[in-house]
């Protein structure tokens, strides 16, 4: 009876000593995911990975334009040369512009690690179709490093970087339609710029006078500018309808342009995607 109740009580410690290890190993060495054949994500986050060069000045604004339009708006506020172009696969033949982005860097000894927003304002001709490449502004690259460190990223030239598409917050800013030079009473053409939330456009719409029911739709010209060659005089003020290309929303900027309207003028609307 003895030897029985100190074979059972010997059982009984080797049980009470399986459990412990559980309840003291490490977490590194036990991973319940292999047990129940799942995978765990342990990053928490949304961010991917691309390659990332820079171009133009150390410190300044990529190149004044660009391939979406902006022109020398750039360099100024709210884009503040916090810049990049695209690889085609972000460009999206000029869709892609005005969205913007996160990206950071931690994989040189300059990078700081922490996220800084970019907008798409331009192509990256040389990168490759299937590759996700920023080619970000010098001051955008320089950002992404530790203070006083800017000068050895920017050296690196080409480094791996982390990026996620954000919503775009341009400080309060309405939509603005600057006019196409080459506008005329039949053909009209307007660079838009500052959409907040997607930032990018997936179609342009007209509309004459508020007498007139009638959408008219507009092309893509190129970047940022959407165009209505009409045929036939158009009757001012015209409204302006914009539809999202990522999340389908749309607005109306009601008699954005003006009757007497002038090629070359900017006219701000008293609406955004955010308001």
């Amino acid at each position: 009876m003895a030897s029985t109740l100190r074979h059972a009580f010997s059982h009984i410690l080797i049980l009470v000593a399986f459990l412990l290890t559980f309840l003291v190993m490490p977490s590194s060495c036990f991973n319940i995911g292999k047990i129940l054949n799942v995978t765990y994500s342990t990053s928490g986050s949304d961010w991917s990975t691309a390659i990332a060069t820079w171009y133009g000045p150390a410190h300044g604004d990529g190149s004044e334009g660009g391939a979406c339009g902006y022109g020398r708006s750039v360099g100024q506020p709210p884009f503040s040369s916090m810049i990049t172009a695209g690889s085609p696969i972000l460009y999206k033949s000029g869709k892609g512009c005005g969205s913007c982005y996160e990206v950071r860097c931690t994989m040189n000894s300059a990078c700081s690690g922490n996220p800084v927003t970019v907008v798409l304002s331009d192509e990256c001709p040389g990168c490759s179709d299937a590759e996700f490449h920023f080619d970000l502004s010098g001051s955008s690259f320089s950002a992404m490093a530790i203070s006083g460190e800017d000068q050895t990223l920017l050296n690196a030239g080409k480094i791996k970087i982390q990026y996620r598409r954000v919503e775009c917050n341009f400080l309060g800013r309405s939509i603005a339609f600057h006019v196409d030079s080459g506008s005329n009473q039949e053909y009209f053409a307007t660079l838009i710029e500052y959409e907040d939330g997607d930032g990018d456009l997936a179609n342009v719409e007209l509309k004459e006078s508020l007498d007139s029911g009638s959408w008219y739709s507009m092309q893509q010209s190129w970047g940022a500018v959407w165009k209505l060659d009409h045929g036939s005089p158009l009757d001012a003020p015209f409204s302006i309808r914009l539809t999202t290309l990522k999340s389908n929303k749309t607005i109306v900027a009601n008699d954005v342009i003006p009757e007497g309207w002038n090629p070359g003028q900017t006219y701000r609307s008293i609406v955004n995607f955010s308001f």
